[in-house]
């Protein structure tokens, strides 16, 4: 356990504070944002890294991460429990996140492309996100407009639209596919 790198939770996010910590995550990975660098190359990284509440919990999970909170390490319950407070659909969002994650794909929050995760095959900056991820409920109604909006949005950014329907530990997924008759 005392290999584990360390993270600071700070309201909604997470801190890595140590430099080659933070380094590290980075290139292994790509998780999280390197405050303050726009285009981040892992060699270059010479700052603390954010990371989201979702990856925080996946490294946590994982054993990668200890979580700290006023000195006080968190456990993954009470990560969890945060993680569910701050998110709508924790547990739905999070099991399409480690599916992703654990075949290898590179998964970041999909917000500016109104979505919830942006997927990349080797990472930001190597390669474009080739696919953006929409997690639904087995229940959801989906309306015609909302495809649409997706289709067009995913077109215009050159990227597959992907909607992700977790059903028990499985996930159906969805992929749209646009082109011009």
């Amino acid at each position: 356990m005392e290999d584990r790198l360390k993270g600071e939770i700070i309201e909604n996010r997470i801190i890595v504070w140590n430099l080659d910590e933070s380094r590290s995550l980075f290139a292994n990975g790509y998780y999280g944002k390197p405050i303050g660098v726009t285009k981040p190359k892992p060699e270059e990284i010479n700052v603390p890294l954010i990371l989201d509440l979702i990856e925080g919990y996946y490294l946590l999970e994982t054993s990668k991460l200890k979580i700290y909170r006023a000195k006080k390490i968190i456990s993954p319950q009470e990560m969890l429990e945060i993680c569910r407070r701050e998110h709508h659909n924790f547990d739905k969002k999070y099991l399409v996140y480690k599916e992703f994650r654990d075949k290898g794909y590179i998964v970041n929050p999909g917000i500016k492309f109104g979505c919830d995760f942006a997927v990349y095959q080797k990472g930001p900056g190597i390669d474009h996100a080739p696919y953006l991820l929409q997690v639904y409920n087995s229940t959801d109604t989906v309306s015609a407009t909302s495809v649409v909006l997706a289709g067009r949005l995913a077109t215009t950014v050159r990227k597959q639209f992907i909607l992700a329907i977790p059903k028990g530990n499985k996930i159906d997924c969805l992929a749209l596919d646009w082109w011009r008759a």
